[in-house]
């Protein structure tokens, strides 16, 4: 079960994006960190995703969470280019670190929301358009598949998290997870909020995902995630029934900075990196099929987890 996954405390985490609706290469992902060593994994809530990760484990153990979000959430946008407004310098596509852009053209259904290319602009042609979805309309079907947590990225200023996360309640009793950080809040209200979306949930059903700096684990140094360990340890110190995991900004460097802080945390979620250092690799269309580039990824999969775990 995973409850009993979290309680053991070395629980590794891949963060396929919740902006991801690449069924291919979320097949991909997880057919290597599963066999990586690798049992739980954040998806994009769309039933082909769902079925892509479970093609993936083939019988492997694993657990399956889908995140959706609220208002403001990068996690949950899709960037947008004004091809009138854009001088073809290229900068974004260069940096984008799914490499979705191509010609000017944001291919939406592998873009995560980063900002990447929006930072690089200086025209001002990037712009990001929400995709803030009923979970009415969302969430009966991918319950249906099976799944084991549904995360809500709950770390923008908009209150519309109580009537999304009062919904989840009503029709999922599995395992729920609190992506947040202190991007638009205060410490005192990032934990204000935590307190108020688990007061009616028995204690340690809940995960809060400590969300750093969201999507910057492009670096593997201490800094990058210095502030994943660092709200983790804000979470830590609130003293609050719950599940802590890093994330935003984790890399391989994640869990020793973590034990040198003394953060007593039940998991590590990376995404940006876990999926950064196995790119050349997945990129391949002959990934699953081609054993030689597939167990050469492993080998730099199999090494990240093991730091981590």
């Amino acid at each position: 079960m995973l409850k009993k996954f979290l309680d053991e405390g070395k629980c590794f985490k891949l963060v396929c994006g919740a902006g991801n609706e690449d069924a291919n290469e979320v097949e991909k992902l997880v057919a290597l960190y599963s066999s990586a060593g690798c049992k739980f994994f954040d998806l994009s809530a769309k039933p082909e995703i769902i079925d892509a990760a479970k093609r993936a484990l083939n019988g492997r153990e694993g657990y399956l969470c889908v995140s959706v979000g609220i208002n403001g959430d990068p996690h949950v946008r899709k960037a947008y280019i004004d091809y009138e407004k854009c001088c073809g310098c290229h900068k974004c596509e260069e940096v984008c670190p799914q490499k979705t852009i191509k010609h000017c053209k944001v291919k939406s259904v592998r873009c995560i929301g980063c900002g990447r290319c929006y930072a690089v602009c200086k025209h001002g042609a990037i712009s990001f358009v929400s995709e803030n979805k009923d979970l009415s309309d969302v969430l009966p079907q991918i319950i249906n598949k099976g799944i084991d947590c549904i995360e809500l990225h709950a770390m923008g200023e908009s209150d519309d998290w109580i009537e999304k996360w009062d919904y989840i309640n009503s029709v999922f009793d599995g395992m729920l997870s609190i992506c947040t950080s202190r991007g638009h809040l205060s410490e005192e209200k990032m934990v204000d909020r935590i307190k108020q979306m688990i007061k009616n949930r028995k204690p340690y059903t809940t995960i809060v995902q400590a969300d750093g700096f969201p999507m910057s684990g492009g670096k593997d140094d201490f800094k990058t995630t210095l502030q994943a360990v660092a709200t983790a340890e804000i979470v830590q110190n609130a003293k609050l029934p719950v599940y802590i995991m890093l994330s935003g900004g984790t890399n391989s460097k994640t869990a020793q900075l973590a034990k040198m802080c003394t953060i007593n945390y039940n998991g590590i979620a990376v995404g940006t990196f876990a999926r950064k250092i196995v790119s050349k690799y997945i990129e391949r269309e002959d990934f699953l099929s081609n054993k030689h580039v597939f167990n050469e990824a492993l080998k730099t999969a199999e090494t990240l987890v093991k730091n981590l775990t």
